[in-house]
């Protein structure tokens, strides 16, 4: 399974439907909630009649980190919330991907923030644990 340099993933049986409902309960166990849900797929058939494998990209928020983050720069909002992509294999099983905090949020040169982005990445690190162990 190939990493991107911005992320982190893990390949997960099930369908994408129940992949994202465990996915969002394992997120939650970490203190994040969904404030987005994109499905790309459907945008895809809306705007250009195009098929496309079930494919989500779903914007998870832990507000007391966020807050903290805002905070130490109130432009970061440009890299927020973390995305975490869920998508069909079409073989009975999911990747879920995880964008690295530590990557992205080293391009924000506050004091705190790469502490701050380590702990977000802990933190989503457990959730890719959890659903690899399912």
């Amino acid at each position: 399974m190939e990493q991107p340099k911005y992320g982190f993933n893990v390949i997960v049986q099930g369908d994408i439907t129940s992949v994202i409902e465990r996915t969002t309960a394992a997120l939650g166990e970490e203190g994040f909630g969904i404030l987005s849900d994109i499905d790309v797929a459907a945008a895809f058939k809306k705007k250009l009649d195009l098929d496309h494998r079930p494919y989500r990209i779903l914007g998870a928020c832990n507000p007391n980190l966020a807050r903290q983050a805002i905070e130490a720069d109130p432009n970061i909002g440009l890299l927020l919330p973390c995305n975490v992509l869920v998508q069909d294999n079409g073989n009975g099983t999911c990747t879920v991907g995880f964008m690295d905090p530590v990557a992205v949020m080293g391009l924000v040169e506050k004091p705190g923030v790469e502490d701050l982005a380590t702990d977000v990445r802990h933190r989503l690190e457990g959730v890719r644990l959890a659903l690899e162990t399912g």
